[in-house]
């Protein structure tokens, strides 16, 4: 099975940067026409994406029987329409549209705090709705940064065209194929200059190594990465975990604390470890549930769970 950093798309830099002129230009409505033709095209000749949305929402259905959930093709369909509209929320929140009046927080007071005294803070994310939005919570304080870790080899690339467009606040892209020393030290340093450092919890690291905890995930057993809870012992900071959801048109921002700061005692690593995946995991679920179609994970995420 391919590894989900090999399913990443490619050439996507002049892709976005075309995509954000015809959205600043034209508009969303003009953008769209351009997208479902595309994401229709995609869904088309894409199996392996298109089986792992079915299989996805195929889980989500039977976790909540009470639900009203799509599955099958036709709702497959939809996932890859939200995940083009999402594309569209992107292009706003590079470009400024978007702005603090449209987006709802909950949680927001304690991050505020924690950078009023100077204390930076770790932010679990995940694939389910728009991080970019983080671009947004950059505004919260004034020359405020927000550092993403992403995997992509294009990260300097990305980072001059997303802050092109920046008003105040920066969001910088930190490219973290592997977790090091100096990459510890370099996060580190952005901590104690009361800086956010954001880091997705729902995806294996590129270089495997084993470096994964299993935990319950919509009724099976998936793979998490361990990599956010050693690097949140090492920083010894505040954690919280961030879900961005698009509910009625407008965008919500939920934070909600994780830890004061993890332990890992060497003893007792692999269990603390385990445990905070399961709580991730269990987090990611209830945001799941609230919108099921926001989660973009095209591949097989259960492929490793052995259940």
């Amino acid at each position: 099975m391919k590894h989900w950093a090999n399913m990443e798309e490619r050439g996507v830099i002049w892709g976005m940067q075309l995509l954000l002129k015809v959205y600043l230009l034209f508009g969303r409505r003009v953008l769209q026409v351009f997208l479902y033709p595309v994401v229709s095209y995609y869904w088309l000749i894409n199996g392996k994406a298109r089986a792992a949305s079915i299989d996805y929402l195929r889980r989500v259905s039977a976790f909540w029987p009470a639900g009203t959930i799509r599955t099958e093709r036709y709702g497959s369909y939809l996932h890859f329409i939200a995940f083009a509209n999402a594309i569209i929320d992107k292009l706003a929140a590079w470009s400024g549209a978007i702005s603090l009046n449209d987006v709802e927080y909950h949680g927001r007071d304690a991050i505020v705090s924690h950078l009023e005294h100077g204390q930076g803070v770790l932010i679990l994310g995940s694939h389910l709705g728009n991080m970019e939005v983080c671009r947004v919570i950059a505004k919260l304080r004034k020359n405020l940064t927000v550092n993403v870790l992403v995997h992509t080899k294009h990260a300097e690339k990305f980072n001059a065209l997303l802050n092109r467009y920046a008003e105040s606040g920066r969001m910088n892209l930190v490219q973290v194929t592997e977790m090091n020393a100096a990459t510890a030290m370099l996060l580190q340093d952005k901590i104690e200059a009361g800086e956010l450092v954001v880091i997705a919890a729902d995806r294996i690291p590129v270089t495997g190594q084993g470096r994964v905890a299993k935990a319950r995930f919509l009724g099976a057993t998936a793979l998490f990465p361990q990599g956010p809870y050693i690097l949140a012992s090492l920083l010894k900071c505040p954690v919280y975990t961030l879900f961005c959801l698009k509910r009625l048109d407008k965008q919500i921002i939920y934070f909600d604390h994780f830890s004061d700061g993890l332990n890992l005692p060497r003893k007792q690593r692999d269990e603390r470890v385990q445990h905070y995946a399961q709580s991730y995991a269990d987090r990611l679920q209830h945001y799941c549930q609230l919108e099921p179609l926001q989660w973009f994970n095209f591949y097989d995420f259960w492929q490793d769970g052995n259940d």
